[in-house]
């Protein structure tokens, strides 16, 4: 049975369970500070297991696209080890949110892996929660009851608390659950060992495939549990270790999920599966690293230096070196892999084909990008061997090596093996930690309790379309406190006018009336699980209380002014451009406007000049705001509003339209274009292959920038004795300016090739070393001509001169490459020593390198200590 097939048939059979199917949320999370990426197939849904959002539908089912390079099992660097882990993987679940339990989950499992599938019950074993006394948990018999009326008790295995227990973090709901085991040995080695005895002992044949969560609990932040308003089923099924049974493999990456792009990796780099262990990892972990940066990009993650497109690149980053390492590419080729990634799986995720070329151009981009740093950082290495005395590099270089470069510490250990030498990985390890503790404290943050003061509320409702301001309860609260921010309060009010960050738009400020004209500011907004919350720097006196709270109407009406130009802007860029042109990200705050969009050329003035030009006459035509609140998503897209992939929406929309422009949007917007009054781009540049970047600003921004860029061409007109043609006369000074800069260098030129005459007869032999250490006066540019001009003339050449400019000092170094071979020196080496007498530092290639430091009174010291170097 093909991979297609299976999905379809667990996706058809709970629908016949009367669960609704809904397709896969994005991958990438915007909108959850708790987490970067879905990492398990019921985070779609937190809203519902907290009680903090009703279902629609009480019962549905999908197959959820999911990443994890952390976890119980799974780290990124294990991933293409073994056959059964991976970073992207898709999780086919059913849920239940308050209907049934543990009954009929168990029995439609049941009956969907052996009647269903066929899949022989004499495989299988099942666990259940054998309780945990220090919270109070007992066996869950229940479970047990259900499970041995389909299987023999001798198959049912006593699971602990970190089997058998699952919870969504350290606080949230969580529960007792069942998990299904597949054995998939042959019958001869089943005869030698039992199947039961290998259960959760990371065997690749004895497999975890299903995982029954019985959600009926919330872990409080002092570790007790409470009971949840309502039981829930949470299930989550591996369709990769699935497809893995049903095809009769022994390996997820033996069936036709991963086998075309194996394939393919085959085809394109020259190398066989299955004959070689370590082309076998490489191949496992290209084939799925592809799909976990494909989907990410898809989702409108590109790879970056931060956050969650530090894990992407990471992901990709790892994929590139296994390629380099194992199967010797050194030309950029995993991104050829995207367009069997597209036949492959489009049909069922669709935002593949739509983003295919994007996808494409931004793999190839980072591979490049990353080639290019493993070749700096090979040369930085054999820097490191040069200057090693022993056989063993020190950790710290090492990590300074994979901290600051990006350099892979298992190839500087491969290749430190090669040379018979060894790396000091307690020293690395040292560092590492090091640094991954700062990360970690940093990043800390405390979450008390929600301390409950009314909930009769079952959702809080948004007023913020219509007013500023309302009189509210604070129906919860709890204190939250990090290195970064302090301690502050989150607040959560019966409703609120405030706009949570979401969108691309920040959240807003503003503050609450207390007692006796006193206020409290209201510092940010944002929204977690379906709630509203407000982040304050104290907590009122008596919070029971009926307060005003009032947003920053300024703030509010500037961000409002730069969203709707968001919106112009889009539509300008696919007028002026074309319909290629889509949304990759936007950041709308009070004092600019960021709008990333997919092109492939940089724009040209004129084409800059356009899109102003359009978008201002859209503020010019004075265009009224239509909203329309609460439409279903067809309703929606009738209207022709752009649905953006990435983005998770609901049954029900909210779609802005300013005359043609129509987009599916849950920010504010100003009334009329007119509001905003003036559009203005202040940059334009490339942010990935394939990807633009606009920065813009808007009302009084746009006020601030016209008056700025008027007082400094005032002053400049003034400086130019009020030319009548202040332009000319700056192109002038600037042709009048490059034509005495080259009589200068022609100058230094001549100087430094009567210098070279005079230098040769001052060069003193020491040792079989022409040795010359002088303090010269020229620039930086000449001295190097200089040097290669004297090592031309000189064998066996060493020479350190010393110059002083602007009050900093500079020292150069030449070294003839036999003296670099035959004696073991190191022009890094002596700039980097002696750069410490300039009190400063250089570098460069063993035969040259500078160094440039703050301290010129040093370089008479640092000339006079050249010489020990060859004595």
């Amino acid at each position: 049975m093909k991979s297609q097939e299976i999905r379809q048939q667990f996706l058809d059979f709970f629908a016949s369970k009367k669960h609704a199917i809904v397709p896969s949320a994005p991958m990438v999370l915007k909108n959850d500070p708790t987490l970067m990426f879905t990492n398990a197939g019921m985070v779609p849904f937190k809203e519902y297991f907290l009680g903090q959002k009703n279902a629609t539908n009480k019962r549905v089912t999908d197959s959820q696209k999911c990443l994890r390079v952390s976890g119980k099992h799974n780290d990124l660097e294990e991933v293409g080890k073994d056959t059964y882990h991976h970073t992207m993987f898709e999780m086919l679940g059913n849920w239940s949110f308050g209907d049934y339990f543990k009954k009929e989950a168990i029995d439609w499992a049941w009956e969907f892996l052996v009647d269903i599938l066929k899949i022989d019950k004499d495989c299988l074993y099942v666990s259940v929660f054998e309780g945990a006394k220090e919270d109070g948990l007992g066996f869950d018999q229940e479970a047990f009851d259900y499970w041995k009326k389909h299987i023999s008790e001798d198959r049912i295995i006593n699971g602990n608390k970190k089997d058998n227990f699952w919870e969504m973090g350290a606080q949230g709901p969580c529960g007792p659950c069942s998990e299904i085991h597949v054995d998939i040995r042959s019958a001869e080695e089943k005869a030698k060992v039992s199947g039961k005895s290998l259960v959760n002992m990371d065997h690749p044949q004895v497999v975890e495939i299903w995982n029954l969560v019985f959600m009926e609990f919330n872990r409080k932040a002092d570790g007790s549990l409470e009971k949840l308003p309502a039981q829930h089923v949470d299930t989550g099924m591996g369709f990769e270790r699935l497809c893995m049974v049903l095809q009769n493999k022994q390996s997820n990456y033996d069936t036709d999920v991963f086998t075309p792009l194996i394939r393919e990796v085959e085809t394109i780099t020259d190398n066989d599966y299955g004959k070689n262990e370590e082309i076998d990892i490489a191949i496992r972990v290209i084939s799925d690293h592809v799909r976990a940066v494909a989907f990410a990009i898809a989702d409108g993650q590109l790879p970056s230096n931060n956050g969650a497109g530090y894990v992407i690149r990471r992901i990709l980053r790892r994929a590139i070196r296994y390629g380099f390492t194992f199967l010797n590419t050194n030309e950029p080729f995993i991104y050829k892999l995207i367009n069997t990634l597209s036949k492959q799986m489009g049909p069922y995720f669709p935002e593949l084909k739509a983003q295919k070329q994007l996808i494409t151009n931004v793999i190839k981009e980072e591979e490049n990008s990353f080639l290019r740093t493993l070749d700096q950082g090979l040369v930085l290495l054999d820097g490191i061997i040069a200057n090693t005395k022993g056989a063993e590099v020190s950790g710290k270089k090492a990590f300074e090596l994979y901290d600051t470069y990006g350099f892979p510490i298992d190839l500087t250990a491969l290749i430190l093996s090669e040379k018979g030498m060894t790396l000091n990985e307690e020293g690395f390890k040292s560092e590492l930690e090091k640094q991954k503790n700062r990360s970690r404290a940093a990043a800390v943050v405390e979450t008390d309790d929600w301390v409950v003061l009314y909930d009769d509320d079952d959702e809080e409702e948004f007023i913020g379309y219509d007013t500023l301001k309302a009189k509210v309860k604070i129906t919860r609260y709890r204190k939250v406190s990090s290195k970064k921010d302090g301690d502050l309060y989150q607040l959560v009010f019966n409703m609120t006018p405030f706009y949570p960050e979401g969108g691309g738009q920040v959240g807003d400020k503003g503050y609450i009336e207390v007692a006796n004209g006193n206020i409290i500011y209201i510092v940010n907004t944002k929204k977690e699980n379906n709630l509203i919350i407000h982040f304050a720097e104290n907590l009122p006196k008596d919070p029971t209380q009926t307060f005003n709270v009032i947003v920053d109407e300024k703030q509010r009406f500037r961000t409002a002014c730069n969203h709707t130009a968001t919106h112009l802007l889009h539509q300008a860029l696919r007028e002026v451009l074309g319909t290629h042109v889509e949304q990759k990200g936007s950041a709308v705050h009070s004092k600019n406007l960021r709008f990333d969009f997919s092109h492939f050329s940089k724009l040209s003035v004129d084409e800059l000049r356009e899109v102003e030009d359009f978008v201002n006459a859209r503020i010019d035509s004075k265009i009224p705001l239509k909203e329309f609140r609460n439409i279903p998503m067809e309703t929606a897209l009738e209207k022709g509003a752009m649905a953006l992939f990435g983005e998770k929406y609901g049954d029900t929309v909210r779609a802005i339209q300013f005359g043609q422009s129509v987009e599916l949007c849950g920010g504010t917007h100003v009334q009329n274009t007119s509001d905003i009054w003036h559009f203005k781009i202040t940059s334009e540049s490339a942010i990935a292959a394939g990807v633009r970047r606009i920065e813009a600003i808007t009302s009084d921004a746009t006020k601030d920038f016209y008056f700025e860029n008027n007082r400094a061409f005032f002053e400049i007109k003034d400086y130019l004795k009020n030319s009548k043609n202040p332009l000319k006369t700056i192109i002038d000074l600037q042709d009048e300016n490059t034509s005495l800069k080259k009589q200068i260098e022609n100058l230094l030129k001549d100087k430094a090739k009567n210098l070279k005459g005079d230098l040769i007869h001052e060069v003193e032999a020491i040792n079989g070393v022409n040795f010359l250490a002088k303090k010269l006066d020229l620039d930086q540019n000449s001295i190097k001509d200089l040097c290669f001009d004297l090592g031309n003339a000189i064998d066996n050449l060493f020479l350190l001169v010393g110059t002083e400019s602007e009050g900093k000092a500079f020292l150069t170094c030449f070294i003839s490459k036999n003296l670099v071979a035959e004696k073991n020196l190191n022009a890094g080496t002596v700039v980097r020593e002696l750069g410490k007498l300039i009190q400063g530092g250089g570098g460069g290639q063993p035969f040259y390198a500078t160094a440039g430091g703050r301290n010129p009174e040093g370089i008479e010291k640092a000339l006079s200590e050249a010489k020990r170097y060859i004595v």
